[in-house]
């Protein structure tokens, strides 16, 4: 089947996870009031499922191809790319100042979630620009921004990121390539960089790419890495594409999944050296490609929201029509459709409900990051990006994690066909399992949130989460509705244990921290179920208010079924998690006998 975006549950996701109805009455979403919101992501939606999705099995059986170092995308790339800036669609949170929209980044999580579903290898060319936009536009020179920026926010230009080589993958300190500074100002830069998305194409004239280089007296570490900005063509001074830099393609991955979308190696300097210009200042390069890591880190974890949605619909679709045995108390005569039966009723149950929650998380993440940049108080703008930065690892982690089991069940559901590459289910499961490997693998994002984010404000930041999911359980006990009154038990017992293992992380970090570390992994999924089951619970009560007030949405049942679910099913695994990580560090420290 093709993918149809749910924007009526996307919506209700933002109004009472990320709380955008709180923000528009507060004049913090006061641009997406008066039915703005809806509006844009509708026209997002037609975008997404009529020109994008459609092009995405295609592209996954071509790919992209190489030859004589030039890169050519599927058919139907180039003119839906084309289409695509038409649009205005690279351009939604970008800067005014630059021909961007200016509007917050929630609702480009719901575009984000929306192009990934419809075709995930497409979206991964503008997903790493809007990254390197805020790159730039943060520590670049006013001279760069001038001639780049512009037609980076347009989508004219695309940009890449690198910083992968084949001696340095997370540990930057072993990198090699190298830069060379120039009396004009400029930079030579030489080395070799791989797993380069988009490094390589046909869809636009210049692409911009962001590398990670040495300068020859740095210092040792990663504390002696810079960041450039080298062009594949180098542009005149009326802004015109000129001479071709000494950069160029030598390879592309042949991949387990985003087929279409070019994995390229990029070789800098082979004839002379690559002619690029500092961002920010020599040394301090991490720092600057922090600000596009972020920004891809969320957009990452929305893939894993999106691949779900889009594997759950499919899988949904075939259970209805597949016809297997008799399921119980049936009164058909013959076969009923698979969807009767109740183990594939917790299959579905599971792929809907885990899909809800990795999206609630996402946007409330993307909520904090706006109100990071847009509250009016300095204190309520320190806090609001503290949150975002607590949540921004969980987004990431949990959020693929969930896109891989989803797409694992999608083709379990199709039972033997699903194993069979027409029926498309196995193309999801292919594709997500990337997104828990880039932009930080989901262990060193677990280990990010342990070591550098709980400690944030002393511990009060993550203490104020938890504070709010308590919040949450407090209504449901509270509450008239016996369907959700009882889900006040396993979701309460599923936030004390986060707030218990949270007390043992903190602990762990200031004397053992290798017991920490060997609980990271457990930990972040143990946040993401108190946090996701604590959003669903907030989205259950909205929906069984509205429902009391008369209206008549048949969603309403499906939100409340979606939290009861997760609460009674899939939340009720925290004790396991929290004895993992409070009890099992010794069990993954003292494990010598696999050194033998």
């Amino acid at each position: 089947m093709s993918y149809r975006a749910p924007l009526a549950d996307m919506l209700f996701t933002m109004r009472h996870a990320a709380r955008l109805d709180e923000g528009v009455t507060q004049g913090i979403y006061a641009d997406l009031a008066d039915g703005a919101a809806e509006a844009l992501l509708a026209e997002a939606a037609k975008f997404a499922e009529n020109r994008l999705a459609p092009l995405n099995r295609a592209g996954d059986l071509h790919g992209a191809k190489l030859a004589d170092g030039v890169v050519t995308t599927a058919p139907g790339w180039k003119e839906a790319y084309a289409q695509w800036v038409e649009g205005g669609w690279n351009a939604v949170t970008a800067a005014p100042d630059y021909g961007g929209m200016g509007l917050p980044h929630l609702i480009n999580a719901a575009c984000t979630e929306m192009w990934n579903a419809a075709n995930m290898a497409f979206s991964l060319c503008p997903l790493l620009g809007f990254g390197a936009i805020d790159a730039v536009e943060a520590h670049a020179s006013e001279e760069l921004k001038a001639i780049y920026l512009a037609k980076m926010v347009s989508g004219e230009w695309t940009a890449t990121m690198n910083l992968t080589e084949p001696s340095a993958g997370s540990d930057l300190n072993a990198m090699r390539s190298r830069a060379e500074r120039q009396a004009d100002g400029s930079y030579r830069i030489f080395g070799q960089k791989i797993f380069i998305t988009y490094g390589e194409h046909d869809l636009t004239e210049n692409i911009v790419h962001l590398v990670l280089a040495r300068l020859p007296d740095a210092p040792a570490g990663t504390r002696g890495i810079s960041l450039f900005l080298v062009p594949k063509f180098l542009v005149n001074a009326d802004g015109s594409v000129g001479a071709r830099n000494d950069v160029k393609c030598a390879g592309v991955e042949h991949k387990l999944g985003i087929h279409a979308s070019p994995t390229c190696t990029m070789v800098y300097g082979d004839d002379g050296g690559a002619t690029g210009w500092l961002i920010g200042q020599e040394n301090k390069g991490l720092a600057c490609m922090f600000t596009m890591m972020n920004s891809a880190r969320l957009s990452v974890g929305l893939q894993g929201v999106a691949i779900s949605e889009r594997a759950t619909q499919h899988a949904l679709a075939y259970a209805r029509e597949r016809k297997q045995g008799r399921a119980p108390n049936s009164t058909t005569q013959g076969m009923d459709a698979i969807i009767h039966h109740p183990d594939v009723k917790r299959m579905m149950m599971t792929m809907r409900s885990m899909t809800d929650a990795a999206r609630a998380i996402c946007y409330t993440t993307a909520g904090a990051l706006d109100r990071s940049h847009r509250e009016s108080d300095a204190a309520a703008r320190k806090q609001a990006g503290e949150r975002n930065a607590l949540l921004t690892p969980v987004a990431k982690a949990f959020s693929t994690d969930i896109g891989n089991e989803v797409t694992s069940i999608g083709v379990q559901t199709h039972g033997g066909m699903g194993f069979v590459e027409e029926t498309g289910a196995a193309q999801y499961m292919r594709d997500a399992r990337i997104a828990g490997i880039y932009e930080g693998t989901n262990g060193i994002q677990a280990i990010d949130l342990v070591t550098r984010k709980l400690p944030l404000s002393g511990g009060a930041t993550v203490r104020a989460e938890i504070a709010d999911m308590r919040g949450t359980v407090e209504t449901l006990r509270g509450t008239n509705a016996p369907v959700l009154a009882e889900l006040a038990a396993p979701l309460g017992e599923c936030v004390e244990a986060l707030s218990r293992a949270t007390d043992f992380m903190l602990n762990a970090l200031g004397h053992a921290q290798a017991d920490a570390l060997a609980g990271a992994a457990p930990y972040l999924r143990l946040f993401g179920l108190a946090r996701g089951g604590a959003s669903l619970a907030a989205i259950a009560l909205a929906a069984h208010r509205e429902m009391a007030d008369g209206d008549k949405d048949p969603a309403h049942a499906a939100r409340i079924a979606s939290a009861r679910f997760f609460a009674l099913n899939i939340a009720t695994g925290a004790g396991g998690l929290e004895r993992s990580v409070t009890q099992g560090a010794a069990s993954v420290n003292e494990t010598d006998c696999l050194l033998a």
